[in-house]
Order: C-alpha cells, then structure tokens, then sequence
C-alpha cells in the first residue's frame, strides 16, 4: 500500500494556479515519488483535482495495488468519495478522471486531513505557483530568440542593406501583430473569466449542499480530424474536445514525436545511449523524408530536439523545412547506457548476468554507470510540463529517441512500464500525443513511417 497526499491552490481564485503531489511508503516514512505543475490561470478546485490525480498516476507507476488519499479539500474527498455529486460541468471531466484511475486499483480510501497534515503536498503546490514567473521569463526569452531567427530567415533589413524595395520585416509581421494583441486582450476579457467565475459559484453551492440531483452528462464523440494541421474551423474554436470518450476539454498541446534517423550503432543493433554517432547516408535520407512529410502538413509552431548529434541532425532538416529554429532540451537526450553503450544485447547479458535482467523487468534499476529508466521518465515529464507551459495548445515537434518518446507515449496512455519493453519505434518514426490543459491526456499515432 502506498500513501498519496495531493493539495492543489490559485492564487487569485482565479488566478495562477498549481498542484503538488506526494506519494509516501505505508509507515509515511519514506516520498517515493514528488510531482508538481504550473497550470496557468484557473480554480483552486481545478488545480485540487489536478493533484489528485497527479497523485494517483504517479501510485499507478510505482506498481500499487492499494492507496490511502489524504487530501485537505473537504470538496474532492467528499465527491471522490460519492457522498457529494459534482454539479458544475467544468468539474466533471477531472472528476471522472480521477474515477477512471481509481478502478486501476484494488483499493482506494479518501481521507480528510487538515492542511498543517498536508504540508509536503502544499509546499509542492506553491513551489509550483512560483514558477509562474519563470515559465513567463522563459517564454518571453523564447519569444524573442524566435524572433531573432525569424529575422535571419527573413533576410537584411533596410538599415543593414540600405534601401530596398522589398517591405520591412515589421510591415510584414504586423498583422500577425495585431492578431496577437487581440489575442491578448481577448484573454483577459470578462467573458473569458465567465467559466471560471462559474466554477468557483457552483464550488461554493456544493460546500453547503451534501447531495444534489445526479448529473446527466452527453458523450460526444469528435470524429476524425486531421493528425497533425488543424483546420480554420478548430482554430476558431476556444473549447476543442478530445478524440475517443476520454471527456478531456481545451485545446491540447500536441508533440509529435520524431525519432532520429539512422546511425551505424542502429544498424549493428547496439545500445546507443550518450554515444555520438552521425546519420548514415541513410539516416539523412530519412531525415529529408521526414522534413519534407511535416513541412506539406505544416501548423508546427516549435521544434525542440536532444542534444545529441543525431537527433540535432534529423530536427535541423526539419526546421529549414518548416523555416523554424531548433531548440536543444537537456532533458530530451537518450537514457545513459553506462558501460553497456555500444554493447549489443547478448554481450550486455553475458557482462552482467543478474544485473541486466533486473534492468529488463524493473524501471528503478540503472545499468551500470548509467540511469534507471525511472530517472528517464522525471526528466521527460518536466520536459512535458515545461512545452506545455510554454506552447498551450500549440503543435510542438519533439526530436529525440526511442526511450524518451516511448516515455512521453507512456505518460500520454497512463500505463505502467511494461509499454517501455513491448513498443517498438522504427528509426524517423512518427508518433503524436496530446495533453490537454485539465489533465487529460490521448495517444493518435504511433510509429508511423509511411513517409519513408
């Protein structure tokens, strides 16, 4: 059995808002796993439920068959544990989210506790508040990096290469400009607080009612709309639902995951982990494929990769494709192979035996030198939280390989780390994944190498 403590707050009501989660041992001795996030503007409610079932994922992951919540939101405990009904519509699909991940274990209890018992969570959910500033320091940096190499593509203005015909690079963007103010000042208007101003309403009818009629709710199903370039219509559009039954609202941040092309160390079938290998003739060739694919869909707004060679290599084809710079995240390099790099599989399992096959069937044990698969999936996750934070509902291509996209596949299912064995990615496969902003979470391609 594992302890999960949630707590979630909005400094505002609305206002900036985050979650903390913690998940403790039985004795509450020992934190197995911390998690915590930014969620932008929204309700102390939503960013409890949030918590909630950060908590409960996180407890899916480390295997747990049976959790104790703990949480200091009377709402939440009550709901979750049917004495209250969840009356307002934005509630809804948080609270069926949580149910769903529940019936993934043979046991929860929900619990009461007073907010001086839950100070882990809550520290966890202000540090996440706090980060409020620097997801708006590192957007707006990224903003003007973005724009410095828009500059660059665009060509020498007239003050670097003396008159021209051709217009100023501001007179071309400024109806893009403009677009973006409206954008701005739309999104502070009092109809877009309305849903919100809604929801801390009904949050305060449901704290003085202890049972109310059920709620009927209609399943929409969206149909199918294009993988990766979303039409006029759905940009208009300030609610998108999410594909399937899954219920999740908002428009999602989509990664479509990209895996590097190949190397020699893929042709010998060696692991290929901080090693540096180039792209064969081959590999290049795919690349090329890839760009050219993502450049005909188009509606990519950033491209992110590891900083390794090979994956740098595979988004720099993709970017002069698409006329957009390439960014470098640390935290989405390969998983460190240790002294296993650039052996094959059968010489790995004769150089360590036991160690090697506990490495195969437990994600919390390193090879040797190296890091356990566990280590790979914190850093993916804050990657994850970091382009969402950064790109809200945006098209984002992730240039990386096969553990961390199989990782952030992972993450987007809500499975456990068998995925991790059982998946297969091709070299310069494509794969999307969806995070909506309330939580949810859906898979829409996988391995997709049509374009080769």
């Amino acid at each position: 059995m594992v302890i999960v403590e949630a707590d979630g707050g909005s400094r505002g009501n609305p206002g900036p808002a985050g979650y903390g989660a913690v998940v403790w041992d039985a004795d509450h001795v020992r934190v197995l796993a911390e998690r915590r996030e930014y969620l932008g503007v929204t309700t102390n409610n939503v960013a409890e439920y949030r918590g909630l079932i950060a908590g409960l994922e996180a407890a899916a992951q480390l295997g747990a068959r049976e959790v104790a919540v703990r949480m200091d939101s009377k709402l939440v405990v009550e709901q979750m544990s049917g004495r209250w009904k969840v009356k307002h519509e934005a509630m809804i699909p948080l609270a069926d989210r949580a149910r769903r991940l529940v019936a993934g274990f043979d046991r929860v209890s929900f619990t009461w506790i007073p907010r001086k018992e839950n100070k882990h969570a809550d520290k966890l959910a202000n540090e996440a508040m706090d980060d409020a500033g620097t997801v708006a320091e590192v957007r707006d940096a990224l903003a003007s990096e973005i724009s410095a190499a828009e500059q660059d593509l665009a060509g020498p203005t007239e003050e670097s290469a003396g008159a021209s015909t051709t217009p100023d690079v501001g007179d071309a963007l400024a109806p893009e400009l403009a677009d973006a103010e409206a954008e701005l000042a739309d999104s502070i208007t009092p109809a877009v607080l309305a849903p919100e101003i809604a929801a801390m309403e009904a949050e305060l009818e449901e704290l003085i009612e202890s049972a109310e009629e059920p709620n009927e709710s209609t399943e929409e199903s969206a149909g199918f709309t294009e993988a990766i370039e979303p039409t006029e219509e759905a940009a208009a559009e300030t609610v998108a639902p999410a594909p399937g039954w899954t219920g999740a609202v908002g428009r999602p941040t989509r990664l479509l995951l990209l895996r590097h092309g190949q190397t020699e160390l893929s042709v010998q079938r060696r692991y290929s982990g901080r090693g540096n290998p180039p792209l064969t003739e081959l590999g290049r060739r795919q690349a090329a494929g890839a760009a050219r694919m993502l450049a005909a869909k188009g509606g990519i707004e950033a491209i992110v990769c590891s900083p390794l060679g090979r994956a740098k290599e595979t988004a720099e084809a993709a970017g002069r494709a698409l006329g957009l710079p390439v960014r470098e995240l640390p935290g989405l390099i390969e998983t460190n192979f240790g002294v296993w790099e650039g052996m094959t599989f059968q010489e790995a399992r004769e150089h360590d035996p036991e160690l090697h096959a506990r490495w195969l069937g437990d994600p919390s044990v390193p090879a040797p030198g190296g890091e356990s698969f566990d280590q790979v999936r914190e850093r993916v996750e804050g990657v994850r939280r970091d382009l969402m934070a950064l790109y809200p509902g945006a098209n984002v291509l992730v240039v990386s390989h096969v553990t961390p996209i199989k990782t952030m596949l992972q993450l987007a299912l809500g499975v456990g780390p068998s995925l991790l064995y059982r998946l297969h990615l091709d070299l310069a496969s494509l794969s999307i994944a969806e995070f909506y902003p309330d939580g949810g979470s859906s898979v829409r391609l996988v391995n997709d190498t049509s374009y080769l």
